[in-house]
């Protein structure tokens, strides 16, 4: 009987072991937000993400952001990785409350990996719809990881909206209220291959395509941004996936999903 349970509790201490890889941490949700007693403190979500707001910008630091006067009040949406699901977390955020996206920023970060972090600033005349929309974007943070895939060789990230609004505008230059589709590949080697399937797959319009020396902050990640008609837009993200996770799985064994797929 003794024998037994030493050999369960030794087993229990091997998954453990062999489940505590870098890739499987790095997806790993983080523990509830502990909140910090400060009026400006929103929020904590995955990706390292952090909400927060401020209710009325100091005058001199708000000239030097360049923040138009009428919005006193901003919201801050910032993490260590991600950078599509929290600008397309931030799209829906717009579209639900009367605030207006001053900027995006993507610093090169991803906790040492192959792409982005994001900074995104909210602008609001009133700091309850600032705090509001970095509510809605914390909480579309669950779904918008789920179309993020990784392991220790790489991620990739595929992201889909029937209707673009002016986060995915101001990030990308999506045409406003049309379907959009973003495609990413780390290593950008995976990056390219999966854009070519893309836009074979279907009749797409190629909004934009960046590479490590051209349009990313020298990341190692192809970006295709794509639009068009709902359907064809959303055939050619799920080809490029497709052959996306064939081939980073080839490199380091299985990259699930962060959360949940859904596109």
């Amino acid at each position: 009987m003794q024998d037994q349970l030493i050999d369960k509790v030794m087993d229990e201490i091997k998954k453990r072991m062999e489940n505590n890889t870098p890739a499987q941490a790095a997806q790993e949700k983080p523990k509830s937000s502990v909140n910090p007693g400060i009026t400006e403190f929103v929020g904590t979500a995955i990706g390292d993400t952090i909400g927060l707001v401020i209710a009325n910008v100091d005058p001199m630091l708000h000239e030097k952001m360049k923040i138009d006067p009428k919005y006193r009040s901003i919201g801050i949406l910032g993490a260590r990785t991600g950078a599509g699901p929290h600008i397309m977390a931030a799209d829906e955020a717009v579209k639900a409350t009367n605030t207006e996206i001053i900027s995006i920023e993507l610093p090169r970060d991803t906790k040492g990996g192959a792409g982005h972090g994001s900074l995104i600033l909210f602008g609001a005349e009133e700091v309850s719809d600032a705090r509001r929309a970095i509510e809605v974007a914390l909480k579309e943070l669950d779904r918008t990881f789920g179309d993020v895939y990784a392991n220790d060789a790489g991620h990739l990230e595929l992201q889909y909206t029937a209707r673009a609004s002016y986060a995915v505008n101001k990030a990308f230059g999506a045409p406003l209220g049309k379907a959009f589709g973003l495609i990413v590949g780390a290593p950008a080697a995976i990056g390219v291959l999966m854009s070519d399937v893309a836009v074979k797959t279907a009749n797409v319009e190629v909004v934009g395509y960046a590479s490590p020396a051209g349009g990313t902050s020298f990341s190692n990640e192809v970006i295709l941004m794509v639009t068009g008609d709902s359907g064809a837009v959303r055939q050619a993200v799920l080809a490029a996936k497709e052959i996306g996770i064939k081939l980073l799985e080839s490199m380091a064994g299985p990259a699930p999903s962060v959360t949940k797929p859904y596109i």
